[in-house]
């Protein structure tokens, strides 16, 4: 009974302390995509990528009925880092859902211009001189500030309701929202100001700041949104100097109070070594997680073929090596000869034939792809050819008979016109694509797919095209597969390469892009296509992880793009629309919700681009 009357209270009082308007929420997983194109337009750093805003504790006063219910206790409140601009997952702020929807482009035109006002230590300041500066350069923003602004102050907590020292505080917080840029500090630095959702924390703020703009974050740890878990928590990160432990001091005991099998008593285990079923609540009470170096390689831990093999049991090297340059972004300058690329040949190929149950789909694929196949045809009127041109000849004669110049091209000849046109399929062969899509395949048997029927698809084209795969292991080993080059036909031999590829290692995009583009760039057509199989992000063990290779893969990306070759990226990662319309631009790529279409998708799209 008692615990029924609690959690009959709790949720009493907690429906009496919301002050969201959840019928009128926003959530940004459905505007993200806009409001990235929004951002960039505005003049934003087209590098950074869209993520969740942990939770902060902001400590500032809170209405009585929030103090009783335990609620309001932390806020999440938008960011800005050198990698990142983090935002709430969702905002009911307002009651009505359009100031919601204003609030999440507001504070992305915010973002755009603050760094232009980074060099201001205070955040209280810092804030007022980018609201500044964003009316100034887009005055049409001025009557959606307004009304934010009129309506975050009806939230407020009156300013008579507060005690003296905090009037002084709330006032400047008031008037700096109404006239941006005239108040140089807050009154009482040491009181605690309520949130401000209309403005954003610098990552790495100094520690005098307000609380409405504390707390840092490190690199990836904060605030990550996930497409698949919507209820998916962000975090903020801090590093902590990793403790050792040793062994403490050995507590006596009396041997004869140990049980005998005699006095053995079967019972349930207590409860504290249960794993526990409300880990999500916890996490959610947590402020920030800490991190902490260990000296220990994780992945020796976690993953025991990550590496290398023996050179008995490793694909077979094709060459020497070849160099490559990558770019880095915080040094604005491309290395030269900064990675190493080896071609490979899968070890253990066999010739084989299409496996039986792809075979009904590749009869079916190579009649549908037939048709793009140009037929010949007849060109009338030439001056020399292997039939008479019925039609020129009645001409001809007809003119002479009324006095006219007659035209001699009287013949037809018969030619076959060609599709001009080299494709190359560079398919990420990384560790990841061993994660099981279904319970039937893993990501690698898709891709295996894809690559056979795209191969049959294409020999009823005639078209020219090239098969491969990369992965990599640091910059000084990125593992190029050659699967089938242009000059080779799609038999037993190619389709057992195909066959024998496994997954493995990690993804240098960058490079892998750039050797590709040197291949395909040889060969002597109109139109030429990269097409790209991915499943994750960019990322290998060194400094290539995040912004880094993200930057460099766009670099190699627009590389290609000035040398006359079309980049076109295939993904089945859901959390893509965060970067790759910066890697490849807005029409450059193409997501897979169920990673089993791939075959059948990647063909159709094959078809759409060069029809």
């Amino acid at each position: 009974m008692e615990e029924s009357i609690g959690k009959l209270w709790h949720r009493t009082i907690s429906r009496l302390a919301r002050v969201e308007h959840q019928a009128a929420t926003i959530h940004l997983r459905d505007i993200e995509r806009t409001l990235g194109i929004t951002f960039r337009a505005f003049g934003g750093d087209p590098g950074l990528r869209m993520a969740q805003a942990p939770e902060r504790r902001h400590g500032a006063r809170r209405r009585l009925l929030a103090r009783i219910a335990g609620t309001e206790e932390k806020v999440p409140q938008a960011s800005l880092g050198v990698a990142t601009l983090r935002l709430p997952a969702q905002i009911s702020t307002f009651a009505d859902p359009q100031l919601n929807r204003e609030l999440y482009f507001w504070l992305a035109a915010l973002a755009a211009v603050s760094p232009g006002v980074a060099g201001t230590p205070d955040e209280f300041c810092r804030n007022q001189q980018a609201t500044r500066l964003a009316l100034s350069t887009w005055p049409g923003l001025n009557a959606r500030y307004r009304r934010l602004v009129a309506a975050h102050l009806e939230q407020r907590l009156p300013e008579e309701r507060l005690p003296v020292p905090e009037r002084g505080t709330e006032r400047a917080v008031r008037q700096a929202l109404q006239d941006p840029g005239s108040v140089d500090a807050l009154p009482s630095p040491a009181v605690t100001p309520q949130p401000v959702p209309l403005w954003l924390t610098m990552e790495g703020a100094p520690a005098g700041a307000p609380p409405f703009a504390s707390g840092s974050t490190i690199g990836e740890n904060a605030g990550h949104t996930s497409k698949n878990d919507a209820t998916s928590i962000a975090h903020a990160a801090t590093r902590v100097e990793y403790e050792r432990q040793r062994n403490g001091m050995l507590m006596p005991f009396r041997a004869e109070s140990l049980l005998s099998m005699g006095e053995y008593a079967r019972v349930n285990r207590s409860e504290d070594d249960d794993p526990d079923a409300r880990t999500d609540v916890a996490a959610r009470d947590l402020d920030q997680l800490a991190i902490s170096a260990d000296g220990q390689r994780a992945r020796s831990r976690v993953r025991f073929d990550l590496d290398l093999p023996s050179a008995a049991e490793d694909d077979i090297v094709l060459g020497a090596g070849i160099s490559l340059p990558e770019w880095d972004y915080r040094k604005s300058r491309l290395l030269e000869d900064h990675v190493r690329l080896i071609e490979m040949s899968p070890c253990g190929a066999t010739p084989a034939a299409l496996p039986n149950h792809l075979t009904r789909t590749a009869r079916r694929l190579y009649q549908q792809f037939e048709a793009l196949r140009p037929a010949r045809r007849w060109v009338k009127a030439q001056a020399d050819g292997a039939e008479i041109d019925l039609d020129a000849v009645v001409r001809a004669t007809t003119d002479r008979a009324c006095g006219m110049q007659a035209v001699d091209n009287v013949f037809q000849s018969q030619e076959r016109r060609e599709r001009d046109l080299a494709c190359l399929v560079l398919a990420d062969l990384s560790l990841s694509t061993d994660a099981w899509v279904s319970n039937e395949a893993r990501v690698i048997d898709v891709v295996r797919e894809s690559l056979l029927l795209f191969g049959t698809a294409l020999t009823a084209t005639g078209d020219r095209f090239a098969l491969c795969g990369f992965s990599s292991v640091r910059r000084n080993n990125v593992r190029f597969s050659r699967l089938k080059d242009f000059d080779a036909p799609f038999a037993a031999a190619e389709r057992g390469r195909v066959l024998a590829i496994k997954p493995g290692y990690y993804t240098r995009l960058g490079a892998a892009i750039r050797h590709a583009s040197n291949l395909l760039e040889k060969q002597a057509a109109s139109r030429r296509l990269l097409l790209i199989l991915s499943d994750g992000k960019p990322n290998d063990l060194d400094l290539y992880e995040g912004r880094y290779g993200i930057e460099d893969s766009r670099s190699a990306v627009m590389d290609a793009k000035r040398h006359g070759l079309r980049p076109f990226c295939v993904t089945i990662d859901r959390e893509s629309p965060s970067y790759l319309p910066h890697v490849f631009g807005a029409g450059g790529y193409a997501i897979i919700r169920r990673p089993q279409e791939l075959p059948q998708q990647l063909l159709r799209l094959y078809a759409a681009m060069t029809r």
